[in-house]
Parts: C-alpha cells; sequence; structure tokens
C-alpha cells in the first residue's frame, strides 16, 4: 500500500544533517524524493566513516527513500535540468547559506515562476538577517547559542555539549512537520508558499517549555529554572545503571514503600511537589543511596509493584535485544545492495490506512541519473553527452 505521501515528488538540494533528514522523513511516508548532489563528492556526509563498505552508515540510515541525481548547477545546462525537474514536482528545498541559492538562480522567485504552487523551503542556520546570517554552522554552533549547552552544564558551572547532533534532527523533524503543513494548505486552495526555518528558532522553540521556562514572566525573570538544577536522573545499582521519576505524590510514596522508608513520606523536605522540587539535591541523594544497595533487577520489580515510573539504563548494545524494542518491531534489518547488510529504525510514525516504510537504501552518488533524466523525456544519447561534458554523473 502506498505511503500518506504517495504521488508528491520532492526535490531535495539538501547535504549534511538537518535538511536529508528532513527529505528522507518524507520519504519514509511515500514521497518520490530526488537528491540531487555536486557531481564528484556528493554530499560530504557521504565519506564520514565509509569505512571498507564504501558508504558511511549516517548516510544509509538519513538518505533512504531517495533518488540520486548527480547535477552539475554551475553550469547552464545542469541549472536547465533542475529547472525541468521542479516544474513537475510538488516541494523543493536546500539548505544553502541565505543569499546562496537566489546567486545561483535557483531562488524561491525563479522556481515559482516554473510551478506557482511549489512549497519552497529554506534551511538555515542562523536566519536570513542579522549578524550571523553569514557564518557557517554546525550542530554543536547552535548548540551553543540556543542555551542548550549553558542548560546542559551544572547550575553556575562548565557548559557541556550534548553528544548527539540534537539541533540538526530537531531540525530536520520541525521542517518535515511544516512541509507537510504547507502541503495541507495547499490542498486547501492557500496556494504554493515559501517555508523558512534556522537551526537556532527551531531549537530555541523547543527548549523554551522548560529549558527557559524561569524567562516567561516578563519582570519575573530567575536564571535558576527547574531544568538547571541537578535533575541527572542516573542511579548506580548493585550490578549497572537505572533511572527513576517520583514526580507526583503517590509517586513518591510508592517509592518510599518500595525502598521500604515509610520515613520519608513525611519529611518535610519531601512531602510535598513543591518541596520535592526545590529539594531536588537533597532528594537525588537519598535515592542514590538507596537505590545502590540492590541490583537493578530487583529494583525494577519492587518499583514496578508500586508503579513508580523506572527503566534500566541500556548501552546501545543492549537495545537492540531489549523486549520492549523487540515487541515493537522498532529494528528491521535488510540487504543494502552496496554496502551490505544493515539495520536501522522503521519509521516511528504507524499509518494503519497508508503505511510509511523503507523502501530504497540511500543511493551511490548518481545512481539515478539516468533513470531521472530519461523521465524527463531525454534519450540516451542526451544523457551521454551530458556526462561526456561534466554536466551529469
Amino acid at each position: 500500500m502506498p505511503g500518506p505521501l504517495d504521488g508528491i515528488r520532492v526535490i531535495d538540494c539538501t547535504s549534511m544533517i538537518s535538511g536529508p533528514l528532513a527529505t528522507m522523513l518524507l520519504g519514509d511516508q511515500g514521497a518520490d524524493v530526488v537528491k540531487v548532489e555536486a557531481p564528484g563528492t556528493g554530499d560530504l556526509v557521504r565519506h564520514m566513516g565509509a569505512g571498507l563498505r564504501g558508504m558511511a552508515p549516517t548516510f544509509a540510515t538519513g538518505n533512504r527513500n531517495k533518488r540520486s541525481l548527480a547535477l552539475d548547477l554551475r553550469d547552464a545546462r545542469g541549472r536547465e535540468l533542475l529547472e525541468r525537474l521542479v516544474a513537475g514536482a510538488d516541494v523543493f528545498v536546500q539548505n544553502f547559506r541565505p543569499g546562496t541559492a537566489e546567486r545561483m538562480g535557483i531562488g524561491e522567485e525563479a522556481l515559482r515562476k516554473l510551478r506557482p504552487d511549489l512549497v519552497y523551503v529554506s534551511i538555515c542556520g542562523f536566519g536570513d538577517s542579522g549578524p550571523y546570517r553569514e557564518k557557517r554552522v554546525y550542530d554543536p554552533l547552535v548548540q551553543a547559542l540556543s542555551g542548550l549547552a549553558s542548560i546542559q552544564g551544572a547550575a553556575e558551572g562548565r557548559p557541556r555539549m550534548l553528544r548527539l547532533i540534537v539541533p540538526d534532527k530537531l531540525t530536520a523533524v520541525t521542517a518535515a512537520q511544516a512541509i507537510t503543513a504547507a502541503l495541507f494548505a495547499r490542498e486547501r486552495g492557500a496556494g504554493g508558499q515559501h517555508v523558512r526555518l534556522s537551526m537556532l528558532d527551531a531549537m530555541v522553540a523547543f527548549l523554551w517549555p522548560e529549558g527557559m521556562v524561569g524567562y516567561t514572566w516578563v519582570g519575573d525573570e530567575t536564571a535558576r529554572s527547574r531544568v538547571q538544577l541537578a535533575q541527572d536522573l542516573v542511579f548506580e545499582t548493585r550490578d549497572g545503571y537505572m533511572t527513576a521519576g517520583t514526580v507526583s505524590d503517590a509517586e513518591w510514596q510508592g517509592f518510599c514503600r518500595a525502598v521500604e522508608r515509610p520515613d520519608l513520606q513525611d519529611d518535610e523536605r519531601f512531602a510535598t511537589l513543591g518541596a520535592r522540587v526545590t529539594q531536588v539535591e537533597a532528594r537525588l541523594l537519598v535515592m542514590a543511596e538507596l537505590l545502590a544497595t540492590r541490583t537493578t533487577a530487583e529494583w525494577l520489580e519492587r518499583l514496578d509493584a508500586e508503579q513508580v515510573p523506572c527503566a534500566p539504563i541500556l548501552t546501545r548494545a543492549e537495545l537492540l535485544t531489549h523486549p520492549q524494542v523487540l515487541a515493537n518491531e522498532l529494528i528491521e534489518e535488510s540487504e543494502h545492495p552496496h554496502a551490505g547488510r544493515m539495520r536501522q529504525p522503521r519509521p516511528a510514525a504507524r499509518f494503519d490506512a497508508t503505511p510509511a516504510g523503507i523502501r530504497l537504501p540511500a543511493p551511490l552518488l548518481g545512481e539515478n541519473s539516468d533513470e531521472i533524466l530519461a523521465e524527463l523525456g531525454l534519450a540516451a544519447a542526451e544523457i551521454a553527452a551530458l556526462r561526456d561534458a561534466g554536466v551529469v554523473a
């Protein structure tokens, strides 16, 4: 069965992480995604950890359900071919620095002349204007500028970066949602529109509900908001690590019963939700001391019996075989035609009538060039001549 975006064609002129992951999500949901790359190197992520398999795993999982067209957009013939593609497309996505697409002749105004109802998407690092407009961007810069690194650091201590590229991936999810919203608006008669998104904007919006909560009320700001306190819910047990949460009164009382410390229920430091938030460091210290006395399995059994939220802290290898992950049928194995056996997560959102799925493996650079150009009506001889001229690869 086709996915929910079956029949939608996306021209993907993005590279690295945020743009490609956004279009991957659209491809997972059935869109025909044509990834346009420069001949020779293509997307740099192709080469990040490629190793002996010839394809980097990040590229393989972030560019599935796409077809690759290697096209030199510096050449007028290459741009003309892109324009022919856009004329039959629904969505165009680029993540060049602001102003670059316009200088290349593929800005929103130029492409809208070819397809008036086109959803044109621009993803950038910091915004279309301002002092950081022209800066090159990578994920750590957005972690720094958005306040995320400061939040991750201990209160009044050294800022810390997340070890995952959260701003990049969050921007991808935000972009994919915005694109589908724009397509929905088009179906309701709004026409095509220009969707603009910066990584900085996406990250600050994501952080705000708790990360910036202390700055919500104007005139009553506090730098020490709840998230900046020492809420590191990692507890060492006799044989590993686990986590447990005690937000509500019922959960705290259940925890006290599970650890056989009923006296803590009436401790004024922890008796109410407000007190437990204010005295978070003391509460976590008590929890850590108590949870260190038994194994993870023992505590999970006891805490589950009291309906206290808890879970083991899994290694990446343990994740693959955890019963809940297996029950969700989350990890799929397949044979990549060029790189060999691989595993990756299925699309997270399940559609019962129009299922998303992994239909195509990530392509080699230019793997589908002939096929895509033939769909535009080019004869084999024309494609061969363009290839000889270096316009197509």
